[in-house]
């Protein structure tokens, strides 16, 4: 074994380690490679309190080497169940954010308009809103954040959501896990700039900017060599240079009966190197292609190759799912490869090229001098952190909830839109968007009062056209509990 992979197999055990199995809970690890065709590693995991319980937190990692993917599969894990554990432990603040200003003043409290919040948002500065602390990382002052900024599902707020609601539901974008706390804020923000970059330029509002040379760079020939290998025709899709490189990848599969679930998978990544984000967005697709046929197509193979996993699901509860992912999963379940393969084939349309070598590079880093150049990237924003650290006998394990007011996700799905993206569209002439006041469909974009003075006013999002745009693509955006339309027989 190289001292590579020792290492990554040394960072999972410690991050098993850290979740306390030997405490009554129980820690499966799984091989999900041979739910597709492409032989690149990819490992599940799943962690529950004690046996028989719903499952508590799930993890897939991916890599060039099985030890790459275990590594990946239990840090996905950590960071879920540890942030997840410890928020639990902390009573949130319940008032209204003009309450808190007046109380803490500007410095104390985030204005969770700065955060993204749904166009049409009922928010004001007089709801009553669950608060929890972060730290802003360049200063170490505690500023107080609303819960769903925070945690990652909403299980973990302790008492759950105020009356009304949370403002949006909660995500683990921006989380981070890592043997240092510098790795894991580092590992939140690229995934905060990952969605950032790509949240209105792929998927349903793919831009089609191929990037070229893949095939041949030395750092993604064998990856996609193996992808080629396996009967697939691969892309990879330039979305933003802006503060990283921001790519994503598809590919046409030419056997999609094989495995019709994996026809739709996708690729993201973003990195301050272009080569090393391109080669991460494809081994992501191949872990993709095996995560959605292990998760949401035929029970059979998860029952013959993983049976002593199947039978801890079986045992368990089914958690609860989104309603619209879990009607728009179980529609793609009942359709054939080719279906599914003609449904996602605009995501692979091509509208224009860009050089790989021509896009920026960089050398590799150690995770603080990667954390301080991400930093200095972002200069203009504030950087928010809620750390968590476990000691095992292996050494630290550190999760971090990374938010960074400002920077935008989930337009498209659950309609959150603030000023970058609200640029974004009117600069391409969006129908989704429009400077004005609202009527109709259209609903009020929530921004500060500076934001609106730079964008030249009120302004709107369509939420009826974003939806019709997405249409049947809406599992691309947000997914059910794994296996759940087919253990609810829809």
């Amino acid at each position: 074994m190289s001292g590579t992979a020792a290492g990554a197999h040394a960072t999972a055990d410690r991050y098993a380690e850290a979740l306390g199995v030997g405490a009554g809970a129980e820690l499966l690890e799984f091989d999900l490679t041979g739910f597709d065709r492409t032989g690149l590693p990819v490992t599940g995991t799943v962690w529950r309190p004690h046996p028989g319980a719903a499952t508590s937190g799930h993890g897939v990692g991916y890599g060039a080497d099985p030890a790459a993917a275990r590594r990946g599969a239990h840090g996905e894990l950590a960071e879920q169940v540890l942030l997840d554990r410890h928020l639990r432990t902390l009573a949130p603040v319940e008032a209204t954010f003009a309450d808190l200003l007046a109380a803490r003043g500007p410095g104390g409290v985030v204005d969770p308009v700065e955060l993204v919040l749904p166009a049409g948002s009922r928010y004001s500065p007089d709801l009553p809103l669950r608060w929890l602390p972060m730290r802003r990382w360049r200063t170490g002052e505690e500023v107080l954040v609303p819960a769903e900024f925070v945690a990652p599902h909403a299980g973990g707020v302790r008492g759950g959501p105020p009356g009304g609601g949370f403002l949006t539901t909660p995500i683990t974008n921006g989380m981070g896990a890592g043997d240092t706390l510098e790795r894991a804020v580092a590992h939140g923000i690229g995934e905060l700039l990952q969605r950032d970059g790509d949240t209105v330029s792929f998927r349903a509002l793919e831009q089609g900017v191929l990037v070229d040379g893949v095939a041949e760079h030395p750092a993604t020939a064998d990856v996609w060599a193996a992808l080629v290998a396996a009967g697939l025709e691969p892309q990879v899709k330039l979305d933003s240079t802006e503060f990283a490189v921001v790519v994503h990848a598809v590919a046409r599969d030419t056997a999609p009966e094989r495995t019709p679930m994996a026809v739709t998978a996708v690729g993201e990544a973003a990195a301050l190197d272009a080569a090393s984000a391109a080669r991460k967005a494809l081994l992501e697709l191949a872990s993709s292609r095996a995560r959605r046929a292990f998760a949401f197509g035929p029970l059979d193979p998860v029952r013959t190759r993983l049976g002593p996993y199947w039978a801890a699901e079986e045992r368990a509860p089914l958690p609860e799912s989104e309603p619209r992912a879990l009607a728009a999963t179980a529609d793609w379940t009942h359709r054939s490869g080719t279906e599914l393969a003609r449904l996602v084939e605009p995501m692979l349309r091509v509208a224009s090229h860009v050089g790989l070598h021509g896009l920026p590079t960089a050398p590799e880093r150690e995770p603080g001098e990667e954390l301080t150049e991400l930093l200095a990237r972002l200069a203009a924003f504030d950087v928010l952190v809620h750390a968590v650290a476990v000691q095992t006998s292996r050494g630290p394990v550190h999760v971090a909830k990374v938010a960074v007011p400002g920077l935008e996700v989930e337009t498209l799905s659950y309609h959150r839109i603030g000023e970058r993206v609200l640029r974004r569209l009117l600069e391409r002439g969006s129908p989704l968007v429009g400077l004005g006041e609202p009527a109709g469909p259209r609903r009020p974009v929530l921004l500060t009062a500076a934001a609106r003075e730079r964008v030249g006013g009120p302004a709107w999002f369509d939420t009826e056209a974003a939806d019709a745009t997405v249409g049947e693509l809406y599992p691309l955006y947000r997914e059910p509990v794994r296996h759940a339309p087919q253990r609810l027989g829809r």
